[in-house]
C-alpha cells in the first residue's frame, strides 16, 4: 500500500499544472516542455477533438503556418489501408497524423507538427486560417529579394560618391588645388566603393539564399509532385520496396 502511494505523490497535480502553465496563452512552446505525465493531468483525454475533424483541425492550422513560413513542409491527406491519415513532410523529414491524434515521423517536420496536433486537439483551440496562397511556392517562382529599392537607392548613392571623387581628383590634378581637397576626393572614392560593396555582397546572398531555398523546394517535390523517398508511402518509397 505505501508503495502505491508513492507512485501517486509523484504524479503531477491538475493544480500543478496550470499554475506552471498560463493556459489562456498556450502555445507550442508550452507543449513541446509539457511532460506526458502533465498533459494527462491537466487534461480529460475523453473531452480531447479526435478523428477527421482533428485531422481538419491541423491541416488549417498547419496551412497557415506554411503560409507565414514558420514551417517549411508539404501538407497533404492520404488514404491508407488504416483509414485517412493527414502527412506534412520536407527535404529532410515527415510527420503523419493519424484520426485518434497519433503521430510518427521524424527531423524537424515532426518536432513542429506534434505541438500543432495537441493544440488542435483542444476544444477550446481555434486554429489559425491561411490567407490568401497556401502551400510553397513552386520553386520557379522563388526571386531574389536584392532587387529592392533599398539596395537601388544605396548603388545609386554609392555611384554619386565615387563620381564626385573622380571630379575632385581631376580638379586637384588640373588646377593644383589644396592637398585637402585630394582627402576629400580619396574619402568620397572610398564610401562609394564601399557602398557598391556592400549591395553587391547582398545581392550575391541573395542570390545563394534562393537558390537554396528553390533547391530545397524541388527536393521536397514540389516542383514534380514526388514524396521524397523517406515518406512511407510515397511512390519512390514504394518503389524501393518492389526493387529489393
Amino acid at each position: 500500500m505505501a508503495d502505491a502511494s508513492d507512485e501517486g505523490d509523484d504524479r503531477p497535480r491538475p493544480e500543478d499544472v496550470e499554475e506552471r502553465y498560463d493556459f489562456d496563452d498556450f502555445g507550442p512552446a508550452d507543449m513541446a516542455e509539457m511532460s506526458p505525465e502533465e498533459w494527462e493531468a491537466a487534461f480529460d483525454a475523453d473531452s480531447w477533438i479526435t478523428g477527421t475533424d482533428l485531422l481538419d483541425r491541423v491541416e488549417r492550422e498547419l496551412e497557415a503556418r506554411v503560409a507565414t513560413r514558420e514551417v517549411f513542409a508539404v501538407i497533404e491527406r492520404d488514404q491508407t489501408d488504416e483509414g485517412e491519415r493527414l502527412v506534412a513532410y520536407s527535404d529532410e523529414g515527415y510527420a503523419a497524423v493519424y484520426p485518434d491524434g497519433t503521430v510518427e515521423g521524424r527531423g524537424t517536420v515532426l518536432r513542429d507538427v506534434k505541438p500543432t496536433v495537441a493544440l488542435c486537439s483542444m476544444p477550446d483551440y481555434e486554429p489559425a486560417s491561411a490567407d490568401g496562397e497556401r502551400g510553397l511556392p513552386d520553386p520557379e517562382a522563388v526571386t531574389e529579394r536584392g532587387r529592392d529599392l533599398g539596395n537601388l537607392v544605396l548603388q545609386v548613392i554609392g555611384l554619386a560618391q565615387v563620381i564626385a571623387g573622380l571630379i575632385l581628383f581631376g580638379a586637384w590634378i588640373g588646377y593644383a588645388l589644396h592637398v585637402v581637397v585630394s582627402f576629400v576626393a580619396f574619402a568620397f572614392v572610398a564610401f562609394g566603393v564601399l557602398l557598391l560593396t556592400v549591395v553587391a555582397n547582398a545581392r550575391l546572398s541573395d542570390r545563394f539564399r534562393a537558390e537554396e531555398y528553390r533547391e530545397r523546394l524541388r527536393s521536397a517535390g514540389v516542383a514534380d509532385g514526388e514524396r521524397p523517398a523517406f515518406v512511407p508511402g510515397s511512390d519512390r518509397d514504394g518503389e524501393d520496396r518492389d526493387a529489393e
